[in-house]
């Protein structure tokens, strides 16, 4: 094991931590005072998002592939696992959708193993996608979804609706202390610019003074979480004992369609850009996406602190220092 890590100390993985919302859970586990090992095979993930870690004594990086690498050195205590790694959206997954499918299936399988075999609490994260193109609305934990299982998005919507499946089975089999969240729109510092999501994609283009593009009207609906209210939702429900064998939504309830979002961004940014229309919208892509949080509010004591605006002026901030480097 890496030097300054100490057997009595709370011991988590956390696969896909040089991810977005990976590496912002690494960092608050370590602020707990976790030893944190962040696997990642980086096809998705970025070095630079742990770059300021790599000389912290509790943390040590691997650079692995959970569906693949089968014998990791992961030391004599596994007190919790957090399964993050899998490409999130949509240029991403359509880009590795293979590796996105066994991700989700086999490497969750692998780790549920290594769960078992430490004894370790596991957290699956999954994601609203299960939901598909909803006709209920908003979403409960209960609704089973409006899903294409052989479409351009299966390698995603089918990926993590296995993971759910098999996650629930080792609970229900050998009664592995497993909990499963489903993750809404998330945003903030670290989103890649090209990474396809709609608050990325409004804020480089406002930033750049490109045009900001929408797809028909923009009626479509999302909710917008920030990514320190998603950490702390993450842990909360890791961390409550009532939540064990559970699935749990985690997300900002308010909901705002897409233009608004447009609009906001523009407005905030100062820019320019005028907001034009695309006729053409990826298959399968869902009309309305907003949580019903009400189970992570009861069994964790979770609801979301950061409200749309005061997030986007933190992460307009980012993108434009982001910028400047690279000019």
């Amino acid at each position: 094991m890496k030097d300054g890590f100490v057997a009595k100390q709370t011991t988590s993985i956390v696969t896909g931590g040089a991810g977005f919302i990976g590496s912002h859970l690494v960092d608050r586990l370590l602020e707990k005072g976790h030893q944190v090992i962040c696997i990642d095979n980086l096809i998705t993930g970025s070095r630079d998002n742990i770059r300021h870690l790599e000389n912290h004594p509790s943390f040590r990086f691997l650079k692995a592939d959970v569906s693949k690498d089968t014998e990791l050195e992961l030391g004599d205590r596994v007190d919790y696992i957090y399964h993050l790694a899998s490409p999130a959206s949509p240029p991403k997954y359509l880009k590795y959708p293979i590796e996105t499918l066994l991700v989700n299936s086999l490497g969750t399988y692998l780790l549920l193993k290594a769960a078992r075999k430490y004894n370790s609490h596991f957290l699956l994260a999954s994601t609203s996608e299960v939901y598909g193109d909803p006709k209920e609305h908003p979403q409960k934990e209960t609704y089973f979804g409006h899903v294409n299982p052989t479409g351009i998005r299966a390698c995603y919507d089918e990926g993590k609706r296995f993971a759910e499946a098999i996650t629930m089975e080792f609970y229900r089999q050998y009664r592995l202390k497993t909990r499963i969240i489903r993750i809404f729109n998330t945003y903030g510092p670290r989103m890649q610019a090209s990474d396809g999501r709609v608050i990325s994609n409004f804020i480089s283009q406002a930033l750049s003074g490109q045009p900001v593009t929408i797809y028909g009207e923009g009626e479509q609906t999302r909710s917008f979480c920030y990514v320190s209210d998603m950490v702390a939702g993450i842990l909360a429900v890791s961390e409550s004992a009532d939540t064990i064998g559970q699935i749990v939504n985690l997300g900002n309830p308010h909901e705002i369609n897409i233009r608004q979002a447009a609009e906001l961004i523009v407005e905030k940014t100062g820019s320019k850009s005028p907001i034009v229309k695309k006729n053409q919208r990826l298959a399968d892509d869902p009309e309305k996406r907003c949580p019903d949080i009400g189970r992570a509010a009861k069994l964790a004591g979770w609801t979301p602190k950061i409200d749309l605006k005061e997030g986007l002026s933190r992460t307009i901030e980012y993108f434009s220092e982001e910028l400047k480097k690279s000019k």
